[in-house]
């Protein structure tokens, strides 16, 4: 099923909203680089074909969308959050400090978010209408979550760390990136208040402990 304007409609149709935007973010589950989040605002025009969860699309499909995106949407706006402030912050507020960041950029304010997921990490000022699988079902979210994707994939490709395969895996841990950390370490990129620093005896050391109230760090995905 592709994409509609049926939870954007729904909002639109209440007496306080005239402007809904669709957030999504990328880079939650990486080990090294930002967590990039994208806001979106249409007209409710017809979106450009093909348009939907960028985690269907080929990554050459979701570049080729891109200006497409830029020249049909109403707005769109970007917020990140660095490797230091998600060991600072944990991911949650980190998260939420990008969002805002990304709703802040667009150039008219929104009276009311669709937020891809369960947990609302945005939180006041701003409505949040929270629909898992957004991506798939809201045309603002499914195009919020391409621009993510694709500018963050682009941002990550540049940093260099060849051996980490980070313009292939965008940080995150594929085979050849947990075999580089094994061998070599954390970048300067890495987050270093993540668990997986616990499965490498030869750089546990360099893990960041936060106080638990602050924030979370990430579960070991190594098995």
């Amino acid at each position: 099923m592709a994409p509609t304007y049926d939870i954007e409609r729904h909002l639109l149709a209440l007496p306080s909203t005239r402007l809904v935007a669709g957030v999504d973010e990328v880079g939650r589950g990486a080990w090294a680089g930002p967590v990039t989040v994208c806001a979106v605002v249409t007209d409710l025009s017809a979106p450009p074909a093909g348009l939907t969860d960028s985690k269907q699309l080929t990554q050459r499909r979701r570049e080729a969308l891109i200006g497409e995106l830029e020249s049909w949407a109403t707005g769109i706006g970007y917020g990140e959050a660095g490797h230091t402030e998600i060991d600072r912050l944990g991911m949650t507020e980190a998260l939420s400090r990008a969002a805002r960041r990304a709703l802040e950029a667009l150039p008219v304010r929104p009276d009311a978010v669709i937020l891809d997921g369960a947990h609302d990490y945005i939180g006041a000022p701003w409505p949040v209408r929270l629909e898992v699988k957004a991506d798939a079902v809201s045309v603002s979210v499914a195009a919020a979550s391409v621009l993510a994707k694709v500018r963050r994939d682009a941002y990550m490709a540049t940093i260099g760390c060849d051996e980490y395969g980070f313009a292939d895996n965008a940080g995150y841990p594929s085979p050849i990136h947990q075999a580089a950390l094994a061998e070599h370490g954390p970048t300067p990129h890495h987050r270093l208040s993540w668990s997986y620093l616990d499965d490498l005896p030869k750089w546990r050391h360099l893990k960041q402990h936060r106080d638990p109230l602050v924030g979370e760090g990430q579960e070991s995905l190594f098995g």
